[in-house]
């Protein structure tokens, strides 16, 4: 293994354990896998739990599992599908608040742990993570399992694309 592989995998998994100890302002301790479940329905309302448990990984009976905790804390609504079977999921005001301040923690830890950089070498990071991330996935379900956490107005931010937009054109049928 080469020291940039050591050192990428060292960065990984302390801002992974990073974002996961960050607590959003307020009452609310959601769980990491609730946090992203918050992002992900923030930035695409509407979906299915299996749509929502296929993006964030788990089983179509933990994805259930994990909507219903969310919908008994008044976090997610759920609504009548395209059929009479299926039902469709948008956050509540309060899960609105939540998913925000959910973005609001992850990135207070990403820009504590990017304090040591100048402008100009944050400017440098940016400029060689995007092919690196656009790198991570080349399906749409790939693409919203990495984007999860994702605040998407950052990415569009000053009118840049996300890396990840090579992934709307596949025919997937997840988004």
């Amino acid at each position: 293994m080469a020291r940039t592989e050591n050192l990428m995998g060292a960065l990984a998994l302390t801002l992974v354990d990073h974002m996961q100890q960050a607590e959003p302002a307020g009452n609310a301790s959601p769980h990491p896998s609730e946090r992203a479940a918050l992002a992900t329905l923030l930035a695409h309302p509407g979906h299915t739990v299996s749509w929502l448990a296929d993006v964030l990984g788990v089983t179509s009976s933990g994805g259930t599992r994990l909507v219903e905790r969310m919908v008994a804390r008044g976090w997610i609504s759920r609504t009548t599908g395209d059929d009479a079977r299926s039902r469709t999921l948008m956050l509540t005001r309060s899960g609105r608040t939540l998913a925000t301040r959910v973005l609001a923690a992850r990135a207070a830890a990403l820009d504590t742990a990017l304090a040591p950089l100048s402008g100009a070498q944050r400017e440098e990071l940016e400029r060689l993570l995007e092919p690196v991330v656009a790198g991570l996935a080349t399906r749409r379900s790939s693409a919203l399992r990495t984007c999860r956490l994702c605040d998407r107005s950052a990415c569009s931010a000053l009118g840049q694309e996300c890396p990840l937009d090579h992934t709307l054109d596949e025919d997937d049928t997840h988004d």
